[in-house]
């Protein structure tokens, strides 16, 4: 892996790729994630992450690359979240959900040269199939790279790629063990 994955970079590289065509800006915030939308007060939509993590980053930007255009105009992009402590059925609700935005920051993550880890979100809820869950994500991976990615999505990719000099994204790069997947 390389270092140098600088919140910074990746708010410079989303804004100036974004906010003139979708008027949409990265945040470092400093609670929870959220996407706020444009209204009379926040002149652009916000797509919020955690806290300067970077992982945090591309997460939340896979998921505003999957929202559609009514759903950018909604708080958090109309969903409700349930925090940490899930009930297995509440559990398979937040994995189906999280199927598609992890598959995308896994991309990210390859894209950007940097690890990524599966996150299934629930260490104080009910016992959780990881390996399971890496395998859906994985398979989606798979599925977008075969079909293609959301076209927000890859141009992000091609931006990451470009910054991070990294080549085009291919199957053998996507690799795991247990639920631990690296940018090969």
């Amino acid at each position: 892996m390389s270092a140098g994955h600088n919140y910074q970079d990746i708010i410079t590289l989303f804004n100036q790729t974004f906010l003139p065509s979708e008027n949409t800006l990265l945040v470092k915030g400093n609670d929870e994630p959220i996407y706020l939308p444009a209204n009379v007060a926040r002149p652009h939509h916000q797509v919020v992450f955690a806290h300067g993590y970077y992982a945090s980053a591309l997460h939340e930007i896979a998921h505003w690359c999957i929202a559609g255009k009514a759903r950018r105009l909604l708080e958090d992009y109309g969903y409700w979240y349930c925090p940490d402590g899930r009930n297995a059925e509440q559990q398979t609700e937040f994995e189906q959900v999280e199927v598609k935005p992890q598959a995308l920051e896994w991309a990210f993550s390859v894209a950007a040269n940097k690890a990524f880890r599966v996150s299934t979100d629930n260490l104080n809820g009910a016992p959780v199939d990881t390996l399971g869950f890496t395998r859906k994500v994985h398979q989606q991976v798979l599925e977008y790279l075969d079909a293609g990615f959301p076209p927000r999505a890859q141009t992000m990719i091609q931006v990451l790629r470009a910054f991070y000099r990294q080549p085009e994204l291919q199957a053998s790069q996507f690799n795991y063990e247990d639920d631990t997947f690296y940018a090969v």
